[in-house]
């Protein structure tokens, strides 16, 4: 027969900390889980001291408390710190957002900035992919057979799934008109992305979005058209 007081009030503040923890366990931001784990060691410090009245444990779950907020602080003035060109912050901002800020910076720093011409031919279709680009400024054009099956804005990722996989490029990438454009070599990128899960997890984040855009569009062409998308 189960206790009652097991699910009494008091009982399931003292097991919140160790929830919080197991949160802060598989949660895959650090930002977040050092949240997670400072609310634990809150919950426990209020525990131990207005309900067990334990010195030893208050003691400990203080000193987690102090801990992780002494982290957090430490991260807070470290990404004050960083600094962000204007195109910088968007890409940050965008497609990058969920690496703190430090993170983010040096990231960028593994590539660098151009400015592209009507025509420059970033990705050709069936061969390697030597760079990740993202387009802050102007759009380009997807063709596939020499179709064009596609477009890319402002915002947008060029390569990061082939950046992840290794595979080559499945269409032909044009820059449809003056461009600026951010991009990083592959041969440097993919072992940083391997070395850092935040970054592999961005870039899975950011070819989820990209293939939401595409149905998006394919759905209102279909709805332009009369039709109905599957």
């Amino acid at each position: 027969m189960t206790d009652g007081s097991v699910f009494s009030g008091a009982a399931l503040l003292g097991q919140l900390p160790f929830a919080l923890l197991v949160g802060a366990a598989v949660v895959r931001m650090q930002d977040r889980s050092r949240q997670l784990i400072a609310a634990a060691g809150a919950v426990g410090l209020v525990h131990a001291l207005a309900v067990s009245g334990s010195g030893l444990l208050a003691f400990w779950w203080g000193l987690l408390l102090a801990a992780s907020m002494l982290l957090m602080a430490m991260r807070f003035i470290e990404s004050s710190r960083v600094r962000f060109t204007p195109e910088e912050e968007a890409m940050a901002k965008g497609v990058f957002s969920p690496l703190p800020r430090p993170r983010a910076r040096h990231l960028l720093d593994q590539g660098f900035w151009l400015t592209g011409r009507d025509g420059e031919v970033l990705t050709r279709e069936g061969e390697d992919v030597t760079h990740l680009f993202y387009l802050s400024d102007g759009n380009a054009k997807v063709l596939s057979q020499g179709k064009q099956v596609g477009s890319i804005r402002p915002g947008d990722l060029i390569g990061e799934v082939t950046i992840l996989t290794g595979d080559r490029a499945t269409a032909t990438v044009v820059l449809d008109g003056p461009a600026r454009f951010w991009c990083a070599p592959a041969s440097v990128l993919r072992p940083y992305v391997e070395t850092h899960s935040d970054v592999r997890h961005a870039l899975e984040r950011g070819v989820t979005d990209a293939l939401r855009a595409k149905l998006r569009a394919s759905n209102e062409r279909a709805a332009e058209a009369g039709g109905v998308a599957a």
